[in-house]
Parts: structure tokens; C-alpha cells; sequence
């Protein structure tokens, strides 16, 4: 098995800054309502005032790896502030390549490419697509904000959904499980399936590699995560199936790891499995979220078409 590749995010507390490896960047994470410059302050204190507004101005400051420079920008609990020790590329102009499916007041819903993180990691702090979707809606007003409420795999496209103010993260975060009705992936897995359709049932836990594992005991550890996975084969070649999948739980790459314990690893895959790379690509697209608004109980739903390589691979081949 290949070695892990951690994307996972490490925040500081209590306004406390990791140096992160490399040493080239600080973060800090945000536990109240406040302007960006008065946190600066609070979270630099050995560092003159002159010079934090001079690390600010000079483009060194991003959120969540969307670079910002307005000094009363109002940060929210959750943020993360980093600090860069060199320039982080200013805003570019609204990137052309932002595939939006849906926007109101409340949200804005795109469609994910594969390859690019939901949010800023250890190793890649702006190619995110919070930063493109930050871009688009400070390309209106430079004071407008998008905040997280669930994210994808970098390597998985698809829907991915952001709200426009901290009010709503917090309700849809707090109510996530219980909201959303429908999660719908597509997907390309090694081999031929038996059975052509199933919903597949296990415990997943982190392993030292923070992979996830599937637990085999009967007796399954306090930190184990209950999953359920839906797949359909709706269509097939000679070595790959094509998959409609559903999800009932949303666990760390819980398609990845379930599937893979029945032999038919994602096409692609190069962090659990050894399977072929037919496509340059991690296999695997979020297609469908639905949800109920927790507040007006409107229902919302939110689709892309199947990525047309993988229609054309299971064709061709």
C-alpha cells in the first residue's frame, strides 16, 4: 500500500501559533467576532504594529488561504488566519473556470474540479476553492465573505456547497446528519461485481497513517465511525464498473475504504489500493446533495451531470 497523504488541516488554540513544516507560515485559529487588524494585534503581540499592518498591506495574511488585505475585514469563529513570511498572491480576477450550479443570498453551490482542495491544508494554503468562490463574491464587494459547511476530498469533484454569512454555517453545521437527505457520488471501481446492486455496512477508524480502516472485531473500539454505503452498477467494460452511489453516513473516505474491502478499489486511487490510473484522476464524483433548510424547511437540492470521461472510458472500453 502506498504511503498516506495528509491533507488534514492542524489549527492552533486559544489564539496559541504551531509553527507549521516548513516554517514559513503561522496559523491561528479564531474564537470570537472581530476585525481582522485587532486580531493581528492580539495574536502578534511581539510584533509592532507598524509591522503587522505592514504584513497585512504586503499580502501576507490569508484566510483559510484566501489572501486578504482589508484591515476591518470582520473575521468569525472558526476562521483560520495565516500568516505567510512572503507575499501570498493577491486576488486574481474572477477565474473563468468557477463552475457555478447555484447562488442566492444565503448560499453558492459549485462544481468542484478534481485535483483542488475545498479549503487550504498543510501542504497547499491557496489553490482552494474557497479561494476562487472568496474571489467571486469580493469581486462585488471586497468586505463579502463565504464560509465552509462541508467539504470534498481534494482528489473527488463534484458539488460543494459554501453560505454567505456565519449565522446559517453554524445552524447547518451543528444539524448537518440530520439535514441532509441525499448524498450521490459516481464512481469508477476496479473489476466486475457480483452483486450489482448492495448497501454495504462497517466501522471505520483513523490508523496511525490517518487512513481509515475497517474494524473486523465484533467489539468495535469507542472511536469507531458506523458507515453505510448504497451502490448500483449501471454500466461496465471488461476490467471496470461503473458505479451510482449513495451514501447514508459521511465519513472520511468511506466510498474509498468500503469499496475497497470488497476488491473493486476506485480507479485512481492512490492512497488506499494500487488500482490502475486510466484517467489521471480519482474516480469518484459528488453529483447530488439535497438537504432540508433547518429554519424554513425548504427543500434544496443541488446536481451536476456525470463527468463525461467517465461515460466515455466505460463506453470505449
Amino acid at each position: 500500500m502506498r504511503n498516506n497523504k495528509n491533507f488534514n488541516k492542524k489549527k492552533d488554540s486559544n489564539f496559541s501559533k504551531k509553527p507549521a513544516k516548513p516554517q514559513n507560515f503561522r496559523e491561528f485559529e479564531v474564537h470570537e467576532n472581530i476585525e481582522l487588524l485587532e486580531f493581528l494585534y492580539k495574536v502578534m503581540p511581539d510584533t509592532s504594529k507598524k509591522n503587522v499592518k505592514s504584513i497585512l498591506s504586503h499580502h501576507c495574511v490569508s484566510i483559510d488561504g484566501a489572501p486578504v488585505s482589508q484591515f476591518n475585514l470582520k473575521l468569525a469563529p472558526g476562521d483560520v488566519v495565516i500568516v505567510s513570511k512572503s507575499p501570498i498572491h493577491p486576488k486574481e480576477k474572477v477565474d473563468k473556470k468557477l463552475d457555478i450550479i447555484y447562488e442566492d443570498d444565503e448560499f453558492i453551490v459549485i462544481n468542484k474540479p478534481a485535483g483542488m482542495l475545498s479549503i487550504a491544508s498543510d501542504k497547499d494554503k491557496t489553490n482552494t476553492a474557497y479561494r476562487m468562490v472568496t474571489n467571486y463574491v469580493q469581486n462585488f464587494n471586497k468586505h463579502n465573505r463565504v464560509y465552509v459547511v462541508h467539504r470534498i476530498d481534494k482528489e473527488t469533484s463534484g458539488v460543494l456547497m459554501f453560505c454567505k454569512n456565519e449565522k446559517i454555517r453554524d445552524v447547518l453545521q451543528e444539524k448537518w446528519n440530520d439535514i441532509v437527505t441525499f448524498r450521490g457520488y459516481f464512481a469508477i471501481a476496479e473489476g466486475i461485481f457480483k452483486k450489482k446492486e448492495d448497501r454495504l455496512t462497517a466501522y471505520l477508524v483513523p490508523n496511525n497513517a490517518n487512513m481509515m480502516s475497517i474494524v473486523k472485531s465484533k467489539n468495535p473500539p469507542k472511536d469507531a465511525q458506523f458507515c453505510i454505503t448504497n451502490y448500483k452498477v449501471i454500466g461496465e467494460n471488461k476490467k471496470f464498473s461503473l458505479l451510482d452511489i449513495n451514501i447514508e453516513t459521511g465519513r472520511k473516505n468511506q466510498i474509498r475504504v468500503m469499496l475497497g474491502s470488497i476488491g473493486h478499489y476506485l480507479a485512481g486511487d492512490d492512497k488506499y489500493g494500487e488500482p490502475e490510473n486510466p484517467l489521471g484522476r480519482l474516480c469518484l464524483h459528488a453529483y447530488k446533495l439535497e438537504f432540508i433548510h433547518p429554519i424554513n424547511k425548504k427543500k434544496y437540492t443541488f446536481k451536476t451531470n456525470m463527468p463525461k470521461e467517465f461515460s466515455n472510458f466505460i463506453n470505449k472500453n
